[in-house]
Protein backbone atom coordinates (compact mmCIF):
# COMPACT_ATOMS: atom_id res chain seq x y z
CA UNK A 1 0.00 0.00 0.00
CA UNK A 2 1.36 3.42 -0.91
CA UNK A 3 -0.78 5.51 1.41
CA UNK A 4 -2.87 5.20 4.53
CA UNK A 5 -6.29 6.85 4.61
CA UNK A 6 -8.14 7.55 7.85
CA UNK A 7 -11.72 8.83 7.97
CA UNK A 8 -12.46 11.25 10.81
CA UNK A 9 -15.97 10.91 12.21
CA UNK A 10 -17.70 12.50 15.15
CA UNK A 11 -20.95 13.98 16.39
CA UNK A 12 -21.48 17.78 16.28
CA UNK A 13 -19.36 19.91 18.65
CA UNK A 14 -16.85 17.24 19.69
CA UNK A 15 -13.87 19.08 18.16
CA UNK A 16 -13.67 17.25 14.83
CA UNK A 17 -13.52 20.45 12.76
CA UNK A 18 -10.86 21.98 15.00
CA UNK A 19 -8.72 18.86 14.65
CA UNK A 20 -9.21 18.76 10.89
CA UNK A 21 -8.28 22.46 10.55
CA UNK A 22 -5.00 21.67 12.32
CA UNK A 23 -4.42 18.84 9.82
CA UNK A 24 -5.10 21.19 6.90
CA UNK A 25 -2.44 23.61 8.18
CA UNK A 26 0.02 20.72 8.37
CA UNK A 27 -0.98 19.85 4.82
CA UNK A 28 -0.35 23.41 3.58
CA UNK A 29 3.18 23.31 5.01
CA UNK A 30 3.71 19.91 3.38
CA UNK A 31 2.23 20.97 0.02
CA UNK A 32 4.50 24.03 -0.01
CA UNK A 33 7.43 21.61 -0.33
CA UNK A 34 5.61 19.41 -2.84
CA UNK A 35 3.66 21.75 -5.14
CA UNK A 36 2.54 18.86 -7.36
CA UNK A 37 0.19 17.61 -4.61
CA UNK A 38 -3.44 18.09 -5.66
CA UNK A 39 -5.64 17.78 -2.60
CA UNK A 40 -9.43 17.98 -2.25
CA UNK A 41 -10.90 20.40 0.33
CA UNK A 42 -12.13 17.61 2.63
CA UNK A 43 -8.83 15.71 2.57
CA UNK A 44 -5.73 16.52 4.59
CA UNK A 45 -2.54 14.79 3.43
CA UNK A 46 0.09 15.12 6.14
CA UNK A 47 3.63 13.75 6.44
CA UNK A 48 4.42 11.03 8.95
CA UNK A 49 7.01 12.42 11.41
CA UNK A 50 10.19 10.37 10.86
CA UNK A 51 13.53 11.53 12.28
CA UNK A 52 15.30 8.71 10.41
CA UNK A 53 14.97 10.59 7.11
CA UNK A 54 17.09 13.50 8.39
CA UNK A 55 19.82 11.00 9.34
CA UNK A 56 19.67 9.46 5.88
CA UNK A 57 19.89 12.88 4.22
CA UNK A 58 23.13 13.66 6.08
CA UNK A 59 24.68 10.30 5.22
CA UNK A 60 23.80 10.48 1.50
CA UNK A 61 25.01 14.10 1.19
CA UNK A 62 28.36 13.22 2.73
CA UNK A 63 28.91 9.79 1.15
CA UNK A 64 27.95 10.95 -2.34
CA UNK A 65 29.83 14.28 -2.11
CA UNK A 66 26.66 16.30 -2.78
CA UNK A 67 26.57 20.07 -2.27
CA UNK A 68 22.94 19.96 -1.03
CA UNK A 69 20.85 17.46 0.88
CA UNK A 70 18.81 15.06 -1.28
CA UNK A 71 15.05 15.70 -1.14
CA UNK A 72 13.24 14.08 1.79
CA UNK A 73 9.97 12.31 0.95
CA UNK A 74 8.13 11.09 4.05
CA UNK A 75 5.35 8.57 4.15
CA UNK A 76 1.98 10.31 4.32
CA UNK A 77 -1.39 9.79 5.94
CA UNK A 78 -4.55 10.95 4.20
CA UNK A 79 -7.16 12.18 6.68
CA UNK A 80 -10.67 12.42 5.24
CA UNK A 81 -13.13 14.75 6.96
CA UNK A 82 -16.34 12.74 6.88
CA UNK A 83 -19.13 15.22 7.46
CA UNK A 84 -22.81 14.75 8.09
CA UNK A 85 -23.01 12.08 10.78
CA UNK A 86 -26.09 12.31 12.96
CA UNK A 87 -28.32 9.64 14.43
CA UNK A 88 -30.29 8.31 11.44
CA UNK A 89 -27.41 8.66 8.96
CA UNK A 90 -27.91 5.04 7.87
CA UNK A 91 -31.39 6.07 6.61
CA UNK A 92 -29.91 9.00 4.67
CA UNK A 93 -30.72 11.64 7.29
CA UNK A 94 -28.42 14.66 7.42
CA UNK A 95 -25.69 13.98 4.84
CA UNK A 96 -25.97 10.28 5.60
CA UNK A 97 -25.51 8.84 2.11
CA UNK A 98 -22.46 11.01 1.43
CA UNK A 99 -21.07 10.05 4.83
CA UNK A 100 -21.48 6.33 4.12
CA UNK A 101 -19.89 6.61 0.66
CA UNK A 102 -16.81 8.39 2.01
CA UNK A 103 -16.33 5.99 4.89
CA UNK A 104 -16.31 2.97 2.56
CA UNK A 105 -13.21 4.38 0.84
CA UNK A 106 -10.93 4.69 3.91
CA UNK A 107 -8.61 2.13 5.53
CA UNK A 108 -9.50 3.01 9.11
CA UNK A 109 -11.97 5.13 11.06
CA UNK A 110 -10.93 7.70 13.65
CA UNK A 111 -13.75 8.43 16.09
CA UNK A 112 -13.39 11.88 17.68
CA UNK A 113 -15.14 11.93 21.06
CA UNK A 114 -15.18 14.82 23.53
CA UNK A 115 -13.82 14.19 27.02
CA UNK A 116 -13.75 17.70 28.50
CA UNK A 117 -16.27 20.17 29.88
CA UNK A 118 -16.73 23.60 28.28
CA UNK A 119 -19.78 25.71 29.06
CA UNK A 120 -19.22 27.73 25.84
CA UNK A 121 -19.64 24.69 23.59
CA UNK A 122 -23.20 23.57 22.96
CA UNK A 123 -23.63 19.81 23.03
CA UNK A 124 -26.66 17.64 23.61
CA UNK A 125 -26.52 15.70 26.87
CA UNK A 126 -23.45 15.32 29.05
CA UNK A 127 -19.82 14.81 28.10
CA UNK A 128 -19.94 11.07 27.51
CA UNK A 129 -17.33 9.58 25.15
CA UNK A 130 -18.89 6.12 25.48
CA UNK A 131 -22.33 7.33 24.38
CA UNK A 132 -20.82 9.29 21.44
CA UNK A 133 -18.77 6.29 20.33
CA UNK A 134 -21.75 3.92 20.59
CA UNK A 135 -23.99 6.30 18.59
CA UNK A 136 -21.55 6.24 15.67
CA UNK A 137 -20.92 2.50 15.95
CA UNK A 138 -24.68 1.88 15.88
CA UNK A 139 -25.05 3.96 12.70
CA UNK A 140 -22.30 1.98 11.00
CA UNK A 141 -23.80 -1.34 12.13
CA UNK A 142 -27.28 -0.36 10.90
CA UNK A 143 -25.87 0.62 7.50
CA UNK A 144 -24.11 -2.78 7.36
CA UNK A 145 -27.36 -4.53 8.24
CA UNK A 146 -28.92 -3.16 5.04
CA UNK A 147 -25.94 -4.48 3.02
CA UNK A 148 -26.04 -7.92 4.65
CA UNK A 149 -29.79 -8.41 4.31
CA UNK A 150 -29.47 -8.02 0.52
CA UNK A 151 -27.05 -10.96 0.27
CA UNK A 152 -28.35 -14.23 -1.19
CA UNK A 153 -27.62 -17.73 0.14
CA UNK A 154 -25.52 -19.75 -2.33
CA UNK A 155 -27.33 -22.70 -3.91
CA UNK A 156 -26.14 -25.72 -5.83
CA UNK A 157 -22.53 -26.51 -6.71
CA UNK A 158 -20.67 -23.27 -5.93
CA UNK A 159 -17.02 -22.56 -5.00
CA UNK A 160 -15.97 -22.92 -1.34
CA UNK A 161 -15.46 -19.12 -1.18
CA UNK A 162 -19.20 -18.62 -1.62
CA UNK A 163 -19.90 -20.82 1.41
CA UNK A 164 -17.23 -18.94 3.43
CA UNK A 165 -18.91 -15.66 2.47
CA UNK A 166 -22.33 -16.93 3.54
CA UNK A 167 -20.96 -18.33 6.82
CA UNK A 168 -19.41 -14.92 7.56
CA UNK A 169 -22.72 -13.19 6.84
CA UNK A 170 -24.57 -15.59 9.17
CA UNK A 171 -22.13 -14.76 11.98
CA UNK A 172 -22.09 -10.99 11.41
CA UNK A 173 -25.79 -10.32 10.79
CA UNK A 174 -27.06 -11.12 14.34
CA UNK A 175 -24.41 -8.78 15.76
CA UNK A 176 -25.21 -5.79 13.56
CA UNK A 177 -28.94 -6.34 14.19
CA UNK A 178 -28.11 -5.63 17.83
CA UNK A 179 -26.10 -2.52 16.84
CA UNK A 180 -22.73 -4.22 17.43
CA UNK A 181 -19.81 -3.77 14.98
CA UNK A 182 -19.00 -6.50 12.46
CA UNK A 183 -15.43 -6.79 13.75
CA UNK A 184 -16.81 -8.44 16.92
CA UNK A 185 -17.74 -11.55 14.87
CA UNK A 186 -15.62 -14.65 15.48
CA UNK A 187 -14.61 -15.48 11.90
CA UNK A 188 -12.19 -17.99 10.44
CA UNK A 189 -9.36 -16.65 8.26
CA UNK A 190 -11.25 -17.65 5.09
CA UNK A 191 -14.51 -16.06 6.32
CA UNK A 192 -12.69 -12.86 7.25
CA UNK A 193 -11.22 -12.62 3.75
CA UNK A 194 -14.71 -12.91 2.23
CA UNK A 195 -16.22 -10.48 4.76
CA UNK A 196 -13.70 -7.79 3.77
CA UNK A 197 -14.98 -7.99 0.21
CA UNK A 198 -18.42 -6.87 1.42
CA UNK A 199 -16.94 -3.43 2.34
CA UNK A 200 -18.75 -3.38 5.66
CA UNK A 201 -18.37 -0.09 7.52
CA UNK A 202 -18.22 -1.58 11.02
CA UNK A 203 -15.57 -4.10 9.92
CA UNK A 204 -12.94 -1.40 9.48
CA UNK A 205 -10.18 -0.95 12.09
CA UNK A 206 -10.84 1.94 14.47
CA UNK A 207 -8.88 4.53 16.43
CA UNK A 208 -10.51 6.71 19.07
CA UNK A 209 -9.28 10.28 19.47
CA UNK A 210 -10.23 11.50 22.94
CA UNK A 211 -10.48 15.27 22.66
CA UNK A 212 -9.29 16.32 26.11
CA UNK A 213 -8.55 19.66 27.79
CA UNK A 214 -4.95 20.91 27.53
CA UNK A 215 -4.47 20.39 31.28
CA UNK A 216 -5.25 16.66 30.78
CA UNK A 217 -2.50 16.04 28.19
CA UNK A 218 0.08 15.33 30.88
CA UNK A 219 -2.11 12.36 31.95
CA UNK A 220 -2.63 11.08 28.40
CA UNK A 221 -1.37 7.53 29.04
CA UNK A 222 -3.65 6.89 32.02
CA UNK A 223 -6.65 8.42 30.21
CA UNK A 224 -6.03 6.19 27.19
CA UNK A 225 -5.90 3.12 29.41
CA UNK A 226 -9.06 4.12 31.29
CA UNK A 227 -11.14 4.80 28.16
CA UNK A 228 -9.82 1.73 26.31
CA UNK A 229 -11.35 -0.42 29.07
CA UNK A 230 -14.55 1.60 29.10
CA UNK A 231 -14.99 1.44 25.32
CA UNK A 232 -13.92 -2.20 25.00
CA UNK A 233 -10.92 -1.63 22.72
CA UNK A 234 -7.12 -2.06 22.93
CA UNK A 235 -5.01 0.72 24.47
CA UNK A 236 -3.12 1.20 21.18
CA UNK A 237 -6.45 2.18 19.59
CA UNK A 238 -7.00 5.19 21.88
CA UNK A 239 -5.11 8.49 21.71
CA UNK A 240 -5.68 11.49 24.00
CA UNK A 241 -5.40 14.63 21.91
CA UNK A 242 -6.33 18.28 22.48
CA UNK A 243 -7.73 19.60 19.19
CA UNK A 244 -7.34 23.21 20.36
CA UNK A 245 -3.65 22.69 21.18
CA UNK A 246 -3.07 20.93 17.83
CA UNK A 247 -4.58 23.89 15.99
CA UNK A 248 -2.28 26.29 17.87
CA UNK A 249 0.79 24.09 17.26
CA UNK A 250 0.08 23.86 13.53
CA UNK A 251 0.74 27.59 13.07
CA UNK A 252 3.97 27.70 15.16
CA UNK A 253 7.52 27.26 13.96
CA UNK A 254 9.24 24.07 15.24
CA UNK A 255 11.21 25.79 18.06
CA UNK A 256 8.12 27.54 19.50
CA UNK A 257 6.07 24.36 19.15
CA UNK A 258 8.69 22.37 21.07
CA UNK A 259 8.71 24.96 23.87
CA UNK A 260 4.90 25.00 24.04
CA UNK A 261 4.77 21.18 24.30
CA UNK A 262 7.37 21.31 27.06
CA UNK A 263 5.20 23.79 29.00
CA UNK A 264 2.28 21.36 28.69
CA UNK A 265 4.48 18.54 30.01
CA UNK A 266 4.37 16.43 26.84
CA UNK A 267 7.09 15.35 24.41
CA UNK A 268 5.32 15.05 21.06
CA UNK A 269 2.24 16.40 19.32
CA UNK A 270 -1.07 14.61 19.48
CA UNK A 271 -1.00 14.34 15.69
CA UNK A 272 2.30 12.40 15.79
CA UNK A 273 0.83 10.05 18.38
CA UNK A 274 -2.38 9.67 16.37
CA UNK A 275 -0.38 8.66 13.28
CA UNK A 276 1.67 6.14 15.29
CA UNK A 277 -1.52 4.62 16.71
CA UNK A 278 -3.00 4.42 13.20
CA UNK A 279 0.07 2.51 12.00
CA UNK A 280 -0.08 0.15 15.00
CA UNK A 281 -3.82 -0.48 14.61
CA UNK A 282 -3.46 -1.27 10.91
CA UNK A 283 -0.27 -3.32 11.31
CA UNK A 284 1.82 -0.99 9.13
CA UNK A 285 5.57 -0.39 8.99
CA UNK A 286 7.90 1.67 6.79
CA UNK A 287 11.04 0.73 4.90
CA UNK A 288 13.52 3.30 3.57
CA UNK A 289 15.31 4.04 0.31
CA UNK A 290 18.32 6.35 0.15
CA UNK A 291 20.14 7.81 -2.84
CA UNK A 292 21.10 11.05 -4.57
CA UNK A 293 17.63 11.38 -6.09
CA UNK A 294 15.82 11.27 -2.71
CA UNK A 295 15.58 9.67 0.72
CA UNK A 296 12.14 8.21 1.21
CA UNK A 297 9.91 6.27 3.59
CA UNK A 298 7.48 3.74 2.09
CA UNK A 299 4.41 2.38 3.89
CA UNK A 300 3.76 -1.38 3.77
CA UNK A 301 1.82 -3.99 5.72
CA UNK A 302 3.80 -5.83 8.37
CA UNK A 303 4.72 -9.23 6.95
CA UNK A 304 5.22 -8.05 3.35
CA UNK A 305 7.87 -10.02 1.48
CA UNK A 306 10.58 -8.21 -0.51
CA UNK A 307 8.80 -8.46 -3.92
CA UNK A 308 5.58 -7.01 -2.42
CA UNK A 309 7.55 -4.12 -0.93
CA UNK A 310 9.20 -3.50 -4.31
CA UNK A 311 5.72 -3.40 -5.85
CA UNK A 312 4.81 -0.43 -3.64
CA UNK A 313 7.52 1.60 -5.40
CA UNK A 314 6.31 0.53 -8.86
CA UNK A 315 3.77 -2.11 -9.87
CA UNK A 316 6.17 -3.78 -12.34
CA UNK A 317 8.88 -4.18 -9.69
CA UNK A 318 7.03 -7.02 -7.96
CA UNK A 319 6.88 -9.08 -11.17
CA UNK A 320 10.47 -8.29 -12.20
CA UNK A 321 12.01 -8.64 -8.72
CA UNK A 322 15.44 -10.35 -8.66
CA UNK A 323 16.84 -9.58 -5.20
CA UNK A 324 17.07 -6.89 -2.52
CA UNK A 325 20.20 -5.36 -1.01
CA UNK A 326 19.27 -4.71 2.64
CA UNK A 327 21.18 -2.91 5.37
CA UNK A 328 20.13 -2.05 8.92
CA UNK A 329 19.55 1.68 9.42
CA UNK A 330 22.02 1.80 12.32
CA UNK A 331 24.77 0.29 10.12
CA UNK A 332 23.89 2.59 7.20
CA UNK A 333 24.44 5.62 9.44
CA UNK A 334 27.47 4.26 11.30
CA UNK A 335 29.32 3.23 8.13
CA UNK A 336 28.24 6.27 6.12
CA UNK A 337 26.13 4.89 3.30
CA UNK A 338 26.03 2.13 0.71
CA UNK A 339 29.69 2.07 -0.41
CA UNK A 340 31.24 1.61 3.02
CA UNK A 341 28.47 -0.78 4.14
CA UNK A 342 29.27 -3.00 1.15
CA UNK A 343 33.00 -2.84 1.92
CA UNK A 344 32.37 -3.80 5.57
CA UNK A 345 30.02 -6.65 4.61
CA UNK A 346 26.98 -5.01 6.22
CA UNK A 347 24.77 -5.34 3.13
CA UNK A 348 22.72 -8.55 2.92
CA UNK A 349 21.37 -9.93 -0.33
CA UNK A 350 17.83 -11.12 0.25
CA UNK A 351 15.53 -13.09 -2.06
CA UNK A 352 11.79 -13.47 -2.64
CA UNK A 353 11.10 -15.00 0.78
CA UNK A 354 12.60 -12.16 2.82
CA UNK A 355 10.13 -10.45 5.19
CA UNK A 356 10.84 -6.72 5.21
CA UNK A 357 11.44 -5.18 8.66
CA UNK A 358 10.55 -1.71 9.88
CA UNK A 359 13.45 0.68 9.17
CA UNK A 360 15.23 -1.56 6.63
CA UNK A 361 17.22 0.47 4.11
CA UNK A 362 16.70 -1.30 0.78
CA UNK A 363 17.93 -1.17 -2.80
CA UNK A 364 15.94 -3.45 -5.12
CA UNK A 365 17.47 -5.22 -8.11
CA UNK A 366 14.88 -5.48 -10.87
CA UNK A 367 15.01 -7.43 -14.16
CA UNK A 368 14.21 -5.95 -17.55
Amino acid sequence: MSKLSVGIVGLPNVGKSTLFNALLRKQQAYAANFPFATIEPNIGVVPVPDARLKDLQKVVKESEGMSDFPPEVPATVEFVDIAGLIAGAHKGEGLGNKFLHHIREVDAICHVVRAFENADIVKEGSVDPKADFETIQTELALADMATLEKQKQPKGNVPKEEHDRWNAIQKILPLVQEGQPAYNANLTEEEEKQAKMLSLLSFKPIIIALNVGEEDLVNAASLEEKYAKELGVETHQVVAICAKVEEELSSMDPADAKEYLSELGVEETGLSRLIKKAFATLGLITFLTAGEKEVRAWTIKEGYLAPQAAGVIHGDFEKKFIKADVVMLQDFIEFNGWKECRTKGKVRQEGKDYEVQDGDVIEFKIGS
